[in-house]
């Protein structure tokens, strides 16, 4: 097998590079044409392109305006469900003392409705009765006929004391009078405002089952994490809980009550807003509060449910007030503004590099054109699968870092002049300043890396955007960097206008002054006496100083020599 030229090399590179390009051109072409999901054009936040605004009003059980710290942390903990499935540029924050305003980019899908709009307590209540959701019975006539109003006269209270939640005694006349006649799409009460040390009826979500639950046992706060994932022996989407130490004691003792009960007594239902989200049976003593949901989910059902038992813990209850549309904060002219001074940077870019460098600087503006493919392919793919969307900070992102790319560049190719003044060949110099230059960049790119991160997690979530877009072109860079500026440089430097030095290439030996060979020699004097005279002056004034003592002790070196050697004769 012939050994890797670095031509060959280049190649192979460049054409790993233009394989990237393909995949991502690909995958989001799969996402536009096939889930029709994705789209060619980046999605814009909500200070750009405007969305959707819901208020919710938090409610308590006296009716008094709810404590600050509560307020604080349901703002909190909605905010982490929006964000669940990545950078969503969206906007939390209280009004009024007793208002949550979530503001939405774009049009909000149902499910992340569902998100914000049930995040109120979660309760772990055990199951007492489940049913139809009729409010009806075929009669002795044969039609349908409603189930009567509950007779105040019933017995509300249990003819004896419940030994434990799961206890049917809890299930009285009046109960079970008022189950029959519950209806799912009229509540008579909210069923969010049930005390939690009692009973309950509510459906699931759907409002294809009624429930008569128990008083509650575990809630949100009980709950550490919550995930979802594929089970190895089965295939199953699964719900995975991690209990803290007092729920997994909680959850020990529940587990071993309701194991190999009958059912419904082996039910434990996790209620949200007051609707049942899941009731699964309780298929084994669990002790190291660590249990899983099986059932019918698919990937975006288990998730779901892993976000509402993640971030549900709430200490308030929460109705819709409104849903409206609103129109963007900033507008279309903001983000006119944004690329105009894009591409104003772009092109003090390029006419520097073209004057600094000739005909090098085109490799820093093809550079820069490739990355620009990238970032734009690489914000389009993300829109879609991990929902970022740009925003006017994001923006600012992309421009400061035309600034940071170009500084790679002047890192590259200073080295690779250095490199032909001390005298060596264009080829050797580009593989030389290759090799000098890339521990410098790595450092430097790493630190601005580290920079983006430490503010993406600090900062507030307007500046997140800036941070995201910083990290995510400066890992863009280093990969241009690697993948098409130096390759593209081993295949310029053996062409005949750059690898002979031409002029106008921008490595031209002598217009750099690359008359230094080695340690204290220099080059016989060019024909031009003025340029050779400069071209020696660069040549001293770069070097070091034991270097110029050398030169300086060669002349008397070579005197002394030849005074020996007449005295000798």
């Amino acid at each position: 097998m012939a050994p890797s030229t670095p031509v060959r090399h280049a190649w192979r590179v460049l054409t790993g590079l233009l394989a990237i390009v393909g995949v991502l051109f690909g995958i989001n072409a799969l996402g536009v044409y096939v889930f029709n999901a994705s789209s060619w054009t980046p999605e814009l936040a909500l200070d750009l392109q405007g969305g959707t605004q819901i208020i919710l009003q938090a409610q308590t059980t006296d009716g008094a305006a709810p404590d600050s710290e509560q307020l604080a942390q349901a703002v909190t903990i909605i905010r982490q469900r929006v964000d669940a499935s990545g950078v969503g540029e969206a906007d939390v924050a209280t009004e009024g003392g007793r208002n949550i305003v979530v503001q939405i980019p774009g049009q909000a899908d149902d499910a992340t409705r569902q998100r914000i709009q049930s995040s109120a307590q979660l309760q772990l209540r055990p199951v007492l009765f489940t049913g139809s959701p009729a409010t009806s019975f075929v009669g002795e006539d044969g039609n349908n006929t409603p189930y009567p109003t509950p007779d105040p006269s019933l017995p509300a209270t249990p003819t004896a004391s419940p030994t434990n939640a799961s206890d049917p005694a809890y299930i009285t006349p009046a109960l079970q009078a008022e189950f029959l006649s519950y209806d799912c799409a009229n509540p008579p009460s909210n069923p969010a405002q049930s005390p939690a040390d009692q009973p309950m009826i509510t459906c699931d979500v759907n409002g294809q089952a009624k429930y008569i639950l128990g008083p509650v046992e575990l809630d949100g706060n009980d709950i550490s994490d919550a995930t979802n994932g594929q089970e190895q022996n089965t295939g199953q989407w699964a719900v995975n809980l991690v209990f803290n130490d007092q729920g997994t004691q909680k959850f020990a003792d529940v587990s071993q009550r309701l194991y190999g009960a009958q059912a419904p007594f082996n039910q434990f239902a996790f209620v949200l807003d007051g609707s049942v989200l899941s009731a699964p049976s309780m298929n084994g003593i669990i002790v190291d509060g660590r249990p899983s949901i099986t059932g019918s989910f698919t990937q975006e059902s288990s998730k779901a449910l892993a976000d509402q038992l993640k971030y549900g813990a709430l200490p308030l209850s929460f109705t819709v007030v409104s849903s409206d549309t609103v129109s963007a904060t900033l507008g279309s002219q903001q983000l006119q503004v944004g690329f105009i001074a894009g591409l104003i940077g772009l092109g003090l870019v390029a006419i520097y590099s073209l004057i600094v460098y000739r005909a090098l600087g085109t490799v820093i503006i093809a550079s820069l054109a490739v990355m620009a493919v990238l970032t734009y392919l690489a914000l389009c793919i993300l829109a879609w699968r991990a929902g970022f969307r740009l925003s006017l900070a994001g923006v600012a992102g992309l421009i400061v870092t035309i600034g940071f790319t170009a500084d790679s560049f002047i890192v590259y190719f200073e080295r690779i002049r250095d490199e032909l003044r001390d005298g060596k060949s264009i080829t050797a110099a580009v593989e030389d300043g290759w090799s000098r230059a890339k521990r410098t960049i790595y450092i430097s790119k790493s630190i601005n890396v580290l920079a983006a991160v430490v503010l993406y997690i600090l900062a507030d979530a307007t500046v997140k955007g800036f941070a995201f877009t910083l990290g995510l072109t400066t890992a863009i860079d280093v990969l241009i960097f690697i993948l098409f500026t130096h390759p593209v440089m081993q295949l310029l430097a053996r062409t005949r206008f750059f690898g002979s030095g031409h002029p106008l290439s921008g490595m031209d030996p002598n217009a750099l002054g690359a008359v230094y060979r080695g340690r204290a020699q220099f080059r016989a004097p060019v024909a031009d006496a003025g340029r050779a005279k400069r071209s020696r002056g660069e040549a001293q004034r770069r070097q070091t100083i034991a270097e110029r003592k050398q030169a300086e002790l060669a002349p008397a070196a070579r005197g002394d020599s030849g005074s020996t050697k007449e005295g000798s004769d």
